[in-house]
Parts: C-alpha cells; sequence; structure tokens
C-alpha cells in the first residue's frame, strides 16, 4: 500500500525557487535582512529561506493549518547556538492568529500558520523549521495525526533504518490503517498516520506507544524505545513521544538546522523499499524539482482519515504493552 498519491504541483511550487531579495511579500509581508547568510557552508541566505516557504506554501500550509507552530530560531544562522521559541505574546501583527494554551504558570500563545503571509511572517523571525502539534484549533485534545519517529542511534546502517520503516508500515496495516512517511531531514523518518478526530490525545499516546512496543518485540536487537542513547546499544528508537499533548514534530516541507539545508519531505512508500530515499536526500535547492514531479504526496491524507477503535482492539490483542 503506497498511502500516497502523486498530486500535481501548483503552480506556485513548480521551476527553480526565486533567490532572496529585498522585497514586499505576499499580503504586506516583509523579509528584513535578506542577504543575511543563515547555511554558512551553502550560502544560503535568509532571502533565499524566504522564497523556498513561499513557493512551497501551497503544500506546506494545509499540512500545518490550525496546528500551534514552535518556532526553530537562527537569528545568526545556524553555525550559533539557535532558540526554540512557543510564545509570541510581544511584537507579532494584529492580523497574526494565535492560540492560547493553558499552562501551569500562565498561558502559551501559539503563533498559527493560515497563510503564506503568516508563513512568511514566521521565516522572518529567522525561523529555519516550524515544529507543529499533532491535534488542530478548535480541539487541541483530539489529534488528526499520530506520529511515530524512527531515530537512529548511528548514520551508517540505512539498510537497518529502511526496514524499520518498512515494517512498522507492514504492523499498521495489520491493525488496518494506512500510513504516509516522509524523511526527517536531519536522522530519520517519520511515519504518520491520518486520524478522524475522535480519539483523545491520551489515547492517541497509548495507542501508538503500543505499537512502538510490539514493533520493538519483534526485532529487539534493532529497535528500541529506550529513550536515552546510552541505552539503545545503537539500536533505532521507535519515538511515539511526538503523540503527547504539546509534543510537536517538524511540518512537512519544513527545513531543517542543518547543512545542506535538508527538508523533511514526503515520499513513497515504493521509493523506501527501492532504497532511493535517505533522511537528508532532499534540500532546499532541490525540492523545486521534486515537488515539479511528484507534487504533494501527502495530498490524500486527510481524505483517508481513519478511527482508531478497532486498531486499538487489535493492537491489545498482539499483545502490545
Amino acid at each position: 500500500m503506497d498511502g500516497a498519491r502523486q498530486a500535481a504541483a501548483p503552480a506556485a511550487a513548480r521551476g527553480p525557487l526565486r533567490q532572496g531579495g529585498a522585497r514586499r511579500c505576499p499580503r504586506g509581508a516583509v523579509i528584513t535582512h535578506p542577504d543575511k547568510v543563515l547555511f554558512p557552508d551553502d550560502g544560503i541566505t535568509k532571502g533565499e529561506l524566504a522564497s523556498y516557504y513561499e513557493a512551497i506554501a501551497p503544500l506546506l500550509v494545509p499540512h500545518i493549518r490550525g496546528r500551534p507552530v514552535t518556532m526553530e530560531r537562527y537569528p545568526a544562522g545556524i553555525g550559533k547556538k539557535g532558540f526554540w521559541q512557543k510564545d509570541v505574546s510581544k511584537g507579532f501583527p494584529e492580523w497574526l492568529e494565535r492560540v492560547d494554551v493553558p499552562k501551569k504558570d500562565g498561558t502559551v500563545h501559539h503563533p498559527l500558520v493560515t497563510d503564506v503571509r503568516s508563513l512568511l511572517w514566521i521565516a522572518n523571525q529567522n525561523t529555519i523549521t516550524p515544529h507543529v502539534w499533532v491535534s488542530r484549533v478548535p480541539d487541541l485534545y483530539h489529534p488528526d495525526v499520530c506520529v511515530f519517529d524512527l531515530d537512529p542511534s548511528r548514520d551508517d546502517e540505512p539498510d537497518v533504518l529502511r526496514a524499520a520503516a518498512l515494517a512498522l508500515r507492514d504492523l499498521l496495516e495489520e491493525l488496518g490503517l494506512a500510513c504516509w512517511v516522509k524523511t526527517t531531514g536531519s536522522k530519520g523518518f517519520h511515519i504518520v498516520v491520518s486520524l478522524d478526530g475522535a480519539a483523545t490525545t491520551g489515547e492517541v499516546a497509548r495507542f501508538a506507544h503500543r505499537v512502538g512496543t510490539r514493533l520493538v518485540a519483534r526485532d529487539p536487537d534493532r529497535l528500541t524505545q529506550e529513550f536515552s542513547k546510552a541505552d539503545r546499544g545503537g539500536r533505532i528508537l521507535v519515538d511515539t513521544g511526538r503523540n503527547g499533548y504539546s509534543a510537536t514534530f517538524a511540518a512537512a516541507y519544513a527545513v531543517r538546522a542543518k547543512p545542506g539545508a535538508p527538508v523533511s519531505a514526503p515520499c513513497t512508500w515504493e521509493e523506501i523499499e527501492r532504497g532511493d530515499v535517505l533522511p537528508r536526500t532532499f534540500t532546499l535547492r532541490t525540492m523545486a524539482d521534486r515537488v515539479a514531479r511528484v507534487g504533494d504526496l501527502w495530498a490524500d491524507m486527510r481524505k483517508r482519515r481513519r478511527s482508531l477503535t478497532r486498531a486499538m482492539e487489535r493492537i491489545r490483542k498482539m499483545g502490545g504493552a
């Protein structure tokens, strides 16, 4: 099961991405200091990053619209220390939509990406990567995706990582669930199930953990749920923690703060099977050609949302902890 339909690329995402330059972006968004170099090894500027996000917005925005955003910011470029920012209580434009999320000692005002203008505002904050929740407003307690993050302890065993992704796909299919895959743009792959929003955050998190437990039980020599690298013994972490309340994952089509500006890009299961795709295969400068060829491989995800009710019962019968 591919779990992905190859849709035609929107016109805005076809052809070479424009290089950065001083300009006023859609509906008043402005990119300041477009010549600032954010990726020193590659000469990629803030303007080029903004141009990428402007071009990819027709594909990216539908996947993150309504999800609280955490900004991974690098004001001095990725060669210097960056920081993560959740709250935008000050210095934001009136038109930027936010969601107020209660926390123990107050409220976090997360920005929301609703269109290309809000995406570019985030990019103008020197945000390399927008990280997003698994749920959307107005119902943050009922996720519409379940995310599995395969995080290898080492980078020299791509076939082992590929086998783990395929094994997870097969297990989810046994549970009656279609799933989609994307590179993380870092070390591993994200495998995503589209949900109907009926299950609560707690139910989705417990389900994901049980699936992870079952997957590890099938291949304990190569897979683990031990979060600490010291306890992994070189094995791949099956990380299901992205499904907790307020937890995040890198958005589809997001650039990562790594040399080469790799992109967390959707791919097909056939590409995984053939070994054509590695976690950093796609980059900011290659995505235009990629999208022109394959379009949005996740275009049909929301049309194929599923209930977890039967899958939760099946994983319990399999013995998932």
